[in-house]
């Protein structure tokens, strides 16, 4: 009986990887279509996605599939939940009910519309075009709410949708954490914005050759632990980070030589995600304990990377030497480490997400959370999306933009389908603050190791008590495993804080509350 059991495990976890292989060549189309493809072969390549995105769907409904999971999910190797075979067999149980529900020909439709909703988004960010863009974001949402009702919900539409991302979550349990942070966020801001203390910021701003920021960003994200002969560095419109497969993962970014923060803690950005992808389970790829547990939690791989990391001082006293007198001589001699570090910490509203500092950022999501949510539920026109837009850029950040480009135009996700995503952002914020915390209190002075340059201590904690978990549990239930915490905004308003009252020399901030 146990030799049988383990053969029909053995055809479970075959079919889970050879979807996954199927699922790797969508990745990889996706990735070439974002830094590679010639934009007049964008139908060719929506039509090669949507081919692959049924024959996925059609694997992940297989009635053969279905009969494996349930010959399994009573058997001794499903008995205790969190063992390797019972998260497997209960992971791919929740799969193939999601799948189930989907119909075909809406797989198939959504698909196609990512990739020329993708394509048209560039081309209508470019022109500064919102009308081009419209119809196909009016598509997207018809799609999106087929969806949410195939899928079902307990409470809102958003519900369904926000569960591709972050699995168990509901919106109203986000909704209420997003609030929390805004409260809090709020009288930071506007204490920030009364000091008199500003960084020389236009040290910034001066020419950083593109050479040079690439060859630093690799560099960075090499001592970080991102590594280079699994994975590759590349250029795009939109960064983001892509697991092709178990040694192949590919991370992009975009230079300015005006800007060169926007390339440097891009990567380091996307870096973190990438660490996050090459530290799962290699012997698990394709199965439930070598993929992600959510878009949260991958987030807050990336953010921790970028600024718990990325921005502290301790970082940069190790890499300044590097790149004030090696990679960008010109631009940084006579530059005191002090001024830089005050430069790249700015704490000022700004328009674009991609490039907002700490405190602001997640004001940012809040606005396209806030935004989709009426969306979705047709409250807001997509005609008026602009004007809302620029609206609550107004009330938030107190700035608005000079045109769509910069505003409504300036993320990829609605093109691509990405309804209920926005939220994870914050979400790995506050993880991102968590997982930090509980790190320095295993490892001692993290700043002490950062300034010698040694980063693989905390990459190896990440590793063993996030990334080589896998989806044994849930985003909330990993927390609580790793902290033994709920989560909660205070770890990262404590980390602003503290900071950004340093910085500006605000001193204690207090609670916030």
């Amino acid at each position: 009986m146990a030799d049988q059991l383990d053969q029909l495990y053995e055809q479970l976890c075959e079919h889970a990887r050879e979807t996954a292989r199927w699922g790797a060549i969508a990745h990889l189309l996706q990735w070439d279509e974002r830094t590679m493809m010639p934009s007049a072969d964008a139908e060719n390549r929506a039509e090669e996605l949507t081919l692959l995105s049924a024959h996925i769907h059609a694997r992940k409904t297989d009635p053969r599939l279905g009969e494996l999971i349930e010959r399994l999910e009573d058997s001794p190797l499903a008995a205790d939940p969190l063992s390797d075979t019972g998260v497997t067999i209960r992971r791919q149980r929740r799969d193939r009910d999601r799948a189930m529900k989907l119909p075909a020909g809406l797989v198939e439709e959504l698909s196609r519309t990512s990739v020329l909703g993708q394509q048209c988004w560039q081309q209508a960010r470019e022109d500064d075009d919102f009308a081009a863009f419209q119809p196909v974001l009016e598509k997207t949402l018809r799609l999106k709410r087929e969806e949410a009702e195939a899928l079902g919900y307990e409470d809102q539409p958003y519900d369904a949708l926000l569960d591709e991302f972050e699995p168990d979550a509901k919106t109203t349990e986000v909704a209420g954490v997003l609030r929390e942070l805004r409260r809090e966020l709020i009288p930071l801001v506007s204490a920030l914005a009364a000091s008199d203390r500003r960084p020389p910021s236009e040290i910034l701003s001066r020419h950083y050759p593109r050479a040079a920021q690439e060859a630093f960003g690799r560099e960075v994200a090499a001592a970080i632990g991102f590594d280079f002969q699994r994975g590759r560095l590349d250029v795009t419109a939109h960064p983001f980070c892509s697991g092709v497969g178990p040694n192949d993962c590919r991370i992009t970014t975009r230079y300015d030589e005006r800007a060169p923060g926007s390339a440097l803690f891009g990567t380091l950005h996307e870096a973190g995600h990438g660490i996050y992808e090459q530290g799962l389970r290699a012997d698990q790829w394709g199965l439930p304990l070598g993929q992600d547990v959510s878009l949260g939690i991958h987030e807050s791989q990336s953010r921790l990377w970028e600024n718990m990391v990325g921005r502290s001082r301790a970082f940069w006293e190790h890499f300044y030497p590097r790149a004030q007198g090696h990679h960008f001589p010109e631009s940084l001699t006579g530059v005191p480490l002090d001024d830089f570090f005050f430069a790249v910490n700015e704490a000022k509203p700004t328009l674009i997400r991609v490039e907002a500092d700490e405190v602001t950022y997640n004001l940012h999501i809040l606005i396209r959370f806030e935004l989709e949510l009426e969306l979705l539920e047709d409250r807001l026109p997509v005609a008026e999306l602009p004007a809302a837009w620029n609206a609550k850029y107004r009330d938030y950040l107190g700035i608005e933009p000079p045109n769509n480009a910069q505003g409504v135009l300036q993320d990829v996700h609605w093109s691509g389908g990405a309804i209920g995503y926005f939220p994870t952002y914050s979400l790995g914020n506050l993880y991102a603050a968590h997982w930090f915390q509980a790190a320095a209190d295993a490892l001692g002075d993290l700043d002490e190791q950062f300034a010698r340059g040694e980063f693989t201590p905390l990459r190896d904690w990440l590793r063993e008590n996030i990334h080589r978990q896998g989806r044994r549990f849930s985003a909330t239930e990993l927390l609580q495993h790793v902290t033994g915490e709920s989560l909660s905004s205070e770890p990262l308003m404590a980390h602003l804080r503290s900071k950004y009252g340093l910085l500006y020399q605000l001193g204690d901030l207090g609670t916030g509350a």
